[in-house]
This record gives C-alpha cells, structure tokens and sequence, in this order.
C-alpha cells in the first residue's frame, strides 16, 4: 500500500490527485520491491545506478518521479514516447530490470464510477463544464486515486526484464549562439554561413507536449 506520506509529496509536485498518478506511485513500489532496492538516493542519484525507463508523459509519470527518485534533471529517468503505463526499474550493475505495466481500460471499467467517467470526458476531454463540475471531479478524482492506493498487485502485468547498456549521460561545453549571444550545449548549436546558430534563433526544434514528442516544434516565443 502506498504511504500516505508519498502520495502528499506526489499531490505537491502534481498540484492534485489523480487515479493514474497514485498508480503511479502503485507501480513504481512494486518494481522497487521486486528489485530489492529503495528509492534511489544521493549516491544512485549522481551515478546514475537505477534508472526508470517511462512509456507516457501524464499523471503516472510524475508518480514514478516521486516515488523512484529518478527524474529527468538527474538523469535517471528515461522517457520512450510510446504512450502506454508502464514503468521499467532497472539496475546498470546488471541491467536486469522489472516492467510494470497496467492496463487502463480494465482499471477504468473496474473502479471508476460511470459519473466520474462522464465528468472527465466533460471537463477534461472536451475541455467544457463550469466551476461546480470541475470541483466535483477533483472530489472524485481523489476518492478513486485514493482507493488506487492499495490495489493489488495481480492488476499489473508485472514482468522481469533483460535490457541492453544505456549510456551514462555524457556532458558536453557550451558554445555561445552568435545570434542571440547564450550559452547552449554544443550538440544543440547549427552552423549556418560558418555562424554557431542556437534552435531558439532557427525557430524550431524537438520538443515534449502533451502528445508526446513533437520533430520540428515552432518555438513559441513572442519577442
């Protein structure tokens, strides 16, 4: 069962709860469990020993930040935009790893209640509803995320799994864009007429939004 404690921080860096957040959490106690290790600390941290490979970038995945302690900024999280629940724990010493995967559809029909269901399509899919549904849903939303808290185990497929080396992330200087005159990594920068050009002054570049990773994103500054 989830700590209560660990679903507090995980409402504090996701700014509510959710089903799919505290199955999150769910997921990632289990892979740590299955692998016999902790939250990744200091030491795992700044090594980069455990790393947490993701398939999505909603909710679940800000679950297993919390709970795991690999996050993209320590680089010990790994996202593959593939778009399914699944988290994969794996230890570099051996690259043997555990994938969690939970099927959302089954959850869904299982758990969530048939108004809980309409509300979201409501406020959260066609984007509509006034204050009253909106709270409504959040009151749901909590009461479901909250009984997620201590779902079993057989209602993820839980897998060991054999994963080939990845990198440690590799550090790289900083060149300064002769446009714009900021630093940016050395593999971000483009020679255009024998200049070093950052992506922010070309107007495009790869970028992580709500449907996953998008090639040839048009940066959106207005300046």
């Amino acid at each position: 069962m989830v700590d209560r404690s660990l679903i507090e921080k995980a409402r504090d860096l996701h700014g509510h709860i959710c089903p799919f957040l505290i199955l999150g959490l769910r997921a990632s106690e289990i892979a740590l469990k299955k692998l016999g290790i902790e939250k990744v600390g200091e030491r795992e941290s700044v090594r980069e020993d455990i790393l947490a490979i993701i398939e999505c970038n909603n909710c679940f995945a800000d679950g297993v930040q919390v709970a795991t302690g690999c996050t993209f900024g320590n680089n010990c999280l790994i996202y593959l935009d593939v778009g399914k629940n699944a988290l994969t724990l794996v230890k570099r010493s051996d690259w043997e790893g555990v994938r969690v995967y939970i099927d959302g559809e089954k959850i869904r029909e299982k758990y969530f209640k048939k108004e809980a269901l309409e509300l979201f399509e409501k406020v959260i899919v066609k984007k509509e509803g006034n204050s009253k549904d909106i709270e409504k849903l959040r009151e749901m939303w909590m009461e479901i995320g909250y009984n997620m808290s201590n779902i079993s185990e057989d209602e993820f497929k839980i897998e060991k799994i054999k994963l080939k080396g990845i990198e440690r992330a590799p550090i790289f200087e900083s060149l300064r864009c002769e446009k714009c005159g900021e630093l940016v990594m050395k593999t971000k920068i483009v020679s255009i007429n024998g200049k070093a050009v950052c992506l922010s002054c070309l107007g495009e570049c790869e970028a992580v939004v709500g449907r996953g990773i998008l090639s040839n994103f048009k940066i959106p500054y207005v300046r």
